[in-house]
């Protein structure tokens, strides 16, 4: 068994060490004795989405997603929502989640219409909505609580064909009104989760792998891992957010 990770735009959307994801998700499945590959997907490289079993998009700020704009809309948008229908496993995070979306409004009212792949768009504020924060995971999308960190000043509203990620139990998420965090749709998670996200959320990263694996191969059985550290770790932040 193999599973080959497109981790796109690492060139741009790289903030808060989110290439941790990338290294968390290839160090379980070499635990395990599972093959995977990583290709970075850069700004002009050519894509393929097809190729691929799993494809990360990591956060980045305003500046960083309206120079993508260009990039985007030379085809990479119409493959990139052909991949989603699909069923291709995508996780993305902060400015790659907002990405998928329609649009993104700042404040200052400029439009960047993004690729329209999830129900939902952005509007940006001047209030910033910043600092570790937890969220209990939709069944859908798996139950477990995610500890986390969040830095944004755009607020996300999902539209009524979405269901979001799950709800917050401490902290902004989404928009910091109407308690949801992050979007699930298909085998798209979006999520405003820096940090990195997956090595404090084990069960959450084998969801995401146990999810791609079993689209490639039918059916997918993870090993168990020994996970004291991770769960110590996440134990810990759960409690100073208590």
């Amino acid at each position: 068994m193999e599973l080959k990770i497109c981790h796109l735009y690492p060139d741009v959307l790289n903030l808060y060490g989110d290439t941790g994801n990338i290294l968390c998700m290839s160090r379980r499945l070499q635990w395990r004795g599972i093959g995977v590959s990583v290709t970075n997907a850069p700004i002009g490289s050519p894509l393929g989405l097809s190729q691929y079993d799993l494809v990360f998009i990591g956060g980045g700020q305003d500046f960083e997603q309206q120079v993508l704009l260009d990039d985007l809309h030379r085809g990479r948008d119409k493959e990139i929502l052909a991949a989603v229908e699909d069923g291709l496993p995508f996780l993305t995070i902060c400015g790659g989640y907002q990405m998928l979306g329609a649009y993104y409004e700042t404040h200052t009212g400029e439009r960047c219409d993004f690729i329209g792949a999830l129900d939902l768009y952005t509007k940006g504020s001047d209030t910033r909505m910043i600092g570790n924060y937890k969220f209990q995971c939709s069944e859908s999308a798996g139950g477990s609580v995610i500890v986390g960190f969040e830095n944004h000043s755009g607020k996300t509203y999902l539209g009524p064909s979405l269901e979001p990620l799950g709800h917050v139990l401490k902290g902004f998420g989404n928009n910091g009104e109407d308690g949801t965090e992050g979007a699930h749709y298909k085998n798209v998670f979006g999520t405003y989760s820096h940090g990195p996200l997956l090595p404090k959320n084990p069960a959450f990263c084998d969801l995401l792998l146990k999810t791609a694996l079993e689209r490639k191969y039918g059916k997918a059985e993870l090993a168990p891992l020994d996970d004291a550290a991770e769960l110590a770790a996440h134990d810990e932040m759960c409690k100073k957010l208590e």
